[in-house]
């Protein structure tokens, strides 16, 4: 099948349509950030500081399930988190409420980052290729919000709980600066959003012969010892968290295998 092509770009057209797409993007990124200006208290009150309450959703189900196999749940169950968020800068907060307000329009607004990337590639692709815009959005936007959930109802609890119930001596006072705090709960939240978008870039990475499913089986040892090693910056230094966190990467890993043998089948490739 033949691609559909209006007109041959020039190195430079294909410059000035990135820099409109990164223009466009940005203008909608900052819009969304603006809007979320009116419901900044949900923003910051809700979902920003919620994982540092006791009683937050994802401590109460550790806990549960702690009980539930007879497992010692002290450090599961969090009674109380010994720490205080403090401000050390003069503008630290401001600061801080801007890159996270941008922080939101960039997850909201990311189906339409996305729709902008797709019209910048479809020139390349087939015109049966173009008709997957739907699909691609749906799906890509889909795997980024259950990465950015599992960041929030996993990673960063996770984090949390570890450090704020960690301490050298009950001399030292935990005082967490803004900034770190925020800091890693939007690390944690766009990391496994990226990170959740893995069977889409094998996806593409094996439409133009670059990934195989025999060379994902081939380094799967590999890619394990990776996956541990990056569960293990993103979360707390204990075992059972990195577990936690390894395995829904493993699995997508095993996903992006099976998707990279589909695309070799259809190119006629073993």
């Amino acid at each position: 099948m033949a691609k559909k092509e209006s007109k041959e770009m020039s190195f430079m057209d294909h410059l000035e349509d990135l820099r409109w797409l990164l223009v466009r993007s940005t203008l909608v990124v900052v819009g969304i950030a603006g809007a979320c200006y009116f419901i900044d208290d949900f923003i910051f009150d809700t979902i920003i500081f919620g994982p540092k309450d006791p009683s937050f959703i994802t401590y109460r189900f550790f806990c549960e399930v702690t009980h539930y196999f007879g497992v010692d749940g002290t450090y599961a169950c969090a009674q109380e988190f010994n720490f205080k968020i403090q401000n050390q800068e003069v503008s630290g907060q401001f600061s801080m409420y801007l890159w996270t307000l941008m922080t939101a329009g960039f997850i909201i607004g990311f189906p339409y980052i996305l729709w902008e990337i797709w019209k910048f590639i479809s020139p390349a692709l087939y015109e049966k290729e173009r008709k997957m815009a739907g699909s691609f959005i749906v799906v890509s936007s889909l795997l980024f919000f259950v990465g950015v959930l599992f960041g929030y109802y996993v990673v960063a609890p996770l984090s949390i709980n570890f450090f704020a119930t960690f301490n050298v001596s009950k001399q030292v006072v935990n005082l967490f600066t803004i900034d770190s705090y925020v800091s890693m709960i939007k690390m944690s939240i766009i990391a496994s959003g990226i990170v959740f978008e893995m069977p889409i870039i094998v996806y593409f990475l094996a439409k133009v012969g670059l990934v195989t499913p025999a060379f994902l089986r081939k380094y799967r040892r590999v890619a394990i010892i990776i996956i541990l090693i990056l569960a293990a910056i993103v979360t707390p230094p204990d075992i059972p968290s990195q577990v936690i966190v390894s395995i829904p990467i493993l699995i997508l890993y095993e996903v992006s295998i099976f998707i990279a043998a589909v695309v070799a089948k259809k190119n006629g490739n073993h």
